[in-house]
């Protein structure tokens, strides 16, 4: 699924969407939503239409996460839109955990606000960071730290060194910052449901955590990548990061959550045209393929329970009667692994930017797909199926 792939696909209509093509989906109001003052009700007394409800599934990926920020503050200021559920990984989680406490706070304003104080505490705290771009790059305007000495270190240092090694008190700067922007007593109890996937290191199974369960450690352990930090654990548990078992998880989306449309917000590339050569090029586009794996088994049964859903209601209808969306873009392409450790305040400022144009395209284009059809082709992850 490339980005273009993604955001123009339109998939044709299934026995599953008959019953709403003809007057949308009875479940459009905003009522579920996080934002309790930008309700239906609220919406039908001021002349509005009311708002569609929507689940958003937000994949990880570093410092690219500023992409997603980008789309999460173009959807919240649309006025017909809800967010009912939010899963996430990684930055994903990050990003979802930000809104949610956010919206319990301060509503969709409070959210936007609270995602840019987030980023640009990301970016502060690696200010001093030798992780910074070569002057050959900064001067072609390359954003990849492949050619900084810093980066060839930590890369080279992984293969022979464990953070067990180099960081043996598990110091994660996001920890301070998580704490500073996030409420998680108000995440906690917030009506929007929240859930985070991570890795349990013994079994290799994911794990989501709901509202109640989240904490600072559960956001770092979704974000805990194996070769920088040690294994988070969690009441003995150890995790890694979530996008090994679900980046993001869709099936709480699926089966705990009344919308029936979810907006995939995509930051790793699927497809990639060419074959990758030199050993950056391969590591790089294993990295796509293995946080990518588990999405896509899920997007596969959605399409092959589109054709196939049973008519009696049970857990393979609901996952037939999703409706996939997805906000990406093509310019994703051309960034690799190593700039999703670039914390540079201009490079997030331009993923923001480029995520609230991808957004805005998504709408112009699809809006009106919300509620009545899909609008991601999910023919393209199971090619091979026929009904």
């Amino acid at each position: 699924m490339s980005a273009k792939g993604a955001e123009t696909g339109t998939e044709t209509k299934t026995k599953t969407e008959k019953g709403t093509d003809a007057g949308g989906d009875a479940r459009t109001d905003a009522g579920a939503g996080p934002d309790a003052g930008q309700g239906a009700s609220a919406s039908a007394s001021a002349g509005k239409k009311p708002r569609k409800n929507i689940s958003l599934a937000l994949q990880g990926g570093g410092s690219h996460g500023a992409f997603t920020w980008g789309v999460l503050d173009r959807l919240l200021e649309d006025e017909e839109l809800s967010i009912e559920a939010i899963s996430g990984t990684s930055a994903g989680a990050m990003n979802a955990a930000v809104v949610t406490s956010g919206v319990a706070r301060g509503g969709y304003e409070g959210a936007r606000a609270d995602l840019e104080t987030f980023w640009r505490a990301v970016s502060e705290a690696a200010r001093f960071s030798p992780l910074q771009r070569s002057p050959i790059d900064i001067l072609f305007g390359n954003w990849s730290l492949e050619n900084s000495l810093a980066y060839m270190w930590l890369d080279m240092s992984a293969k022979m060194f464990s953070p067990y090694d180099l960081n043996p008190a598990g110091d994660n700067p996001l920890a301070a910052i998580l704490t500073e922007v996030v409420d998680f007593k108000a995440l906690n109890s917030s009506p929007a449901k929240l859930f985070i996937t991570a890795t349990n290191v013994e079994t290799g199974q994911g794990r989501v955590f709901r509202n109640p369960d989240i904490t600072v450690d559960v956001l770092l352990a979704s974000a805990c990548l194996p070769t920088i930090y040690k294994a988070v654990e969690i009441d003995g548990v150890p995790y890694w990061d979530g996008g090994y078992t679900g980046n993001p998880s869709l099936g709480p989306l699926v089966l705990e959550c009344g919308s029936d449309d979810t907006v995939l917000v995509q930051i790793n590339p699927v497809r990639r045209p060419g074959v990758p050569k030199t050993s950056r090029e391969i590591a790089n586009r294993l990295n796509e393929v293995s946080f990518n794996s588990s999405l896509m088994k899920e997007l596969r049964m959605i399409s092959i329970l589109r054709k196939d859903a049973p008519e009696h209601m049970c857990e393979a209808a609901k996952w037939g009667a999703m409706r996939m969306h997805c906000i990406a873009s093509e310019d994703m392409l051309d960034l690799d692994h190593s700039s999703k450790l670039n914390a540079e305040w201009s490079f997030m400022t331009m993923l923001r930017d480029l995520g609230r144009e991808a957004a805005s395209a998504f709408l112009r284009k699809h809006r009106r797909d919300i509620g009545v059809r899909p609008s991601l082709d999910l023919d393209l992850f199971a090619p091979d199926y026929t009904s």
